[in-house]
């Protein structure tokens, strides 16, 4: 594999928008039981279903360790989807994965950052985390995509969002905790980002949604419909304790121009809930010291935000929540252009996360 010691702007290479044309989505097989109850099973099958939803559009390349691979592989039963052995602690490709950037000629790189399990030993999910650190170097190794590495640079593809023509998102409550760069200014991240994925003006939302475990990942909380307008997580409940969370990140919205001079449209997206685990859920859970505790009484950041977008498609996450409906109905107003495919999101937020966390587009070369 090929690591290169320049930048991706330097090169002439940038993150495309994710609803550009992709040739193929890469997730991880979940199996860790500190994580993920009864051993994993729930969680994968609500994983299987997912994978074949966006096999549906394109191909999906699955992650699995060596002691999964059989299970795996004989439970991805379709055509569509490649089933590879990678060792790795979790199924977040979305945050352990490259982010892959590409250039007018043709060409697809991927860029390794540093990762430290959300935090290190200061509020991380777990303890040790080198096999996550190692997944993106063996993803780009297997594509031979050419690997630019952020050699102490501590970023998960979960808290960003570009809309491909030089604009990004992000959460001071992530990108400013003291538990990923805190030898940086803010000034000196927006360098590392704008060298790294070509873009000229950061968006910093202040925070996150309430009890986002990532420290407030901007991909569960406000995402790109288009260049120039967001989707952002909503409620109008002033006793909801996202409202405070709402109303800054929408000051911000409505009082920023983004790289080509745009205001940004803004669409709400209502957040579902309260959702929590129940005493049998969190009970299915082992107790590992440094991990991540579940425990019923701590409000889960579910949020129909966390989708994503494949060839033809969005496939978002549904809760059996009476605000589905809703859901499905805003997205498929938002993207005429697209089929809309709910996929049952629960197992998956009982993790931590949801459909965008678990996946990572690989983008077509650009022509």
């Amino acid at each position: 594999m090929t690591t290169l010691t320049s930048t991706p702007r330097a090169d002439g290479f940038y993150m495309p928008a994710e609803w550009a044309a992709q040739t193929q989505m890469w997730m991880i097989w979940p199996e860790r039981p500190d994580n993920w109850r009864l051993g994993g099973k729930p969680v994968q099958a609500a994983h299987v279903a997912l994978a074949k939803a966006i096999a549906r559009f394109e191909p999906v390349t699955v992650a699995v360790s060596a002691a999964q691979y059989d299970n795996a592989r004989a439970r991805l039963d379709v055509p569509n989807i490649r089933v590879v052995e990678i060792s790795n602690d979790d199924a977040w490709m979305r945050d352990t994965g490259p982010t892959f950037v590409i250039n007018d000629t043709g060409e697809v790189r991927g860029v390794d950052w540093a990762f430290n399990a959300w935090g290190g030993f200061d509020g991380g999910l777990y303890s040790p985390w080198q096999r996550d650190t190692q997944v993106a170097g063996k993803v780009l190794e297997i594509e031979r995509c050419p690997r630019y590495h952020t050699e102490g640079f501590v970023l998960e593809g979960g808290s960003i969002h570009v809309d491909g023509e030089g604009t990004l998102i992000t959460t001071e409550e992530c990108l400013l905790n003291r538990n990923r760069n805190p030898h940086l200014s803010r000034e000196q991240i927006e360098a590392v980002l704008s060298e790294h994925l070509a873009v000229d003006k950061i968006i910093w939302l202040p925070h996150g949604l309430f009890n986002d475990e990532t420290d407030g990942h901007v991909d569960n909380f406000c995402c790109y419909v288009r260049p120039g307008e967001v989707l952002l997580a909503w409620t109008d409940d002033p006793e909801n304790p996202n409202y405070p969370r709402c109303q800054a990140a929408l000051r911000v919205l409505e009082n920023t121009r983004d790289a080509r001079d745009r205001t940004l449209i803004v669409h709400k997206m209502p957040i579902p809930g309260p959702l929590y685990a129940t005493e049998e859920e969190c009970a299915g859970v082992d107790l590992v010291a440094g991990s991540q505790e579940r425990n019923p009484s701590v409000r889960l950041a579910g949020s129909y935000v966390n989708f994503v977008f494949v060839n033809g498609a969005v496939i978002a996450p549904s809760f059996a929540d009476p605000l589905d409906a809703e859901a499905e109905t805003i997205l498929q107003r938002l993207f005429p252009d697209h089929e809309v495919v709910m996929v049952p999101g629960r197992e998956l937020l009982l993790g931590g996360g949801n459909i965008h966390c678990l996946t990572q587009q690989q983008p077509a070369p650009a022509r």
